[in-house]
């Protein structure tokens, strides 16, 4: 199959690395830097250029500020029979874009990247396909998925970005929260040293993907809900209340063993 890649970012890369033996591949970025160190595969640097690849099936990755923007720009240039799909982390109002095109598509969210992930062992990892859309695009990321090693979920475009905002927008923000009152120590101890490495990972992330994140819809109320309970925490502190400590603790460990 001949599938064009947008965008020789770290997961752009990580895609072609991973399909170029098994498919003909094309690479389109705007930036030929990136594109420098890719090997067994065509690299675009033009959308002119992919007339004549006519690919059958679009794989876009790059950040999501200009995702539906590349599409939208690509779109001239594509055969009617040809599937698109994204692995966008945040993907509202992708549905609507999608189905006004008049394309197939498909739409997934691998659930790890290069800061805390082996990219060589990822059986521990998760990855999300979109149920809406192409039965087929589905099936290709799911057999993809699945010779990864990957425990794969179906979620609709809606159920994502609520189950985003949960297990990725609460640790980044709780992270954010450390960083910022986070003060050197010269006799750091373990926990405070796994805060460090948590916090510079999550800060060497691109702060297009960080923004990703935040502006989730669903993220307001999961913040919202963090100041809910540290403002509950701040006054078992102040009141030094043991009893009330016992059953923040118990109530919290619980949440954690589910």
């Amino acid at each position: 199959m001949r599938i064009l890649i947008l965008g020789a970012g770290k997961m752009g890369s990580f895609f072609t690395d991973l399909l170029s033996f098994d498919h003909e591949v094309a690479v389109y970025d705007i930036e030929p830097r990136r594109l420098r160190f890719l090997y067994n595969t065509q690299r675009f640097t033009s959308l002119d250029e992919v007339d004549a690849f006519a690919p059958e099936f679009v794989i876009n990755a790059v950040s999501l500020k200009y995702t539906l923007q590349v599409f939208d720009e690509l779109l001239p240039h594509l055969g009617r029979d040809c599937v698109l799909s994204d692995i966008s982390s945040v993907k509202t109002g992708f549905r609507e874009y999608y189905e006004q095109t008049g394309f197939r598509y498909v739409s997934s969210h691998p659930m790890f990247g290069p800061t805390f992930a082996n990219l060589g062992d990822l059986s521990r990892e998760n990855a999300i396909i979109i149920s809406e859309g192409d039965y087929m695009g589905r099936i290709f990321f799911r057999d993809l998925y699945s010779r990864l090693g990957l425990n794969v979920k179906e979620l609709t475009f809606a159920q994502h970005d609520e189950t985003m905002a949960y297990s990725l927008s609460i640790p980044f923000v709780s992270t954010f929260v450390f960083s910022a009152v986070m003060k050197h120590q010269d006799t750091p101890g373990t926990t405070f040293k796994r805060h460090m490495k948590i916090a510079r990972g999550v800060l060497s992330e691109d702060d297009t993907l960080l923004r990703e994140i935040l502006f989730n819809p669903h993220t307001k109320q999961k913040v919202e809900s963090i100041r809910t309970e540290l403002k509950e925490l701040l006054h078992i502190i102040e009141e030094r209340d043991e009893e009330a400590m016992t059953a923040y603790l118990t109530r919290i460990r619980a949440n954690i063993e589910s």
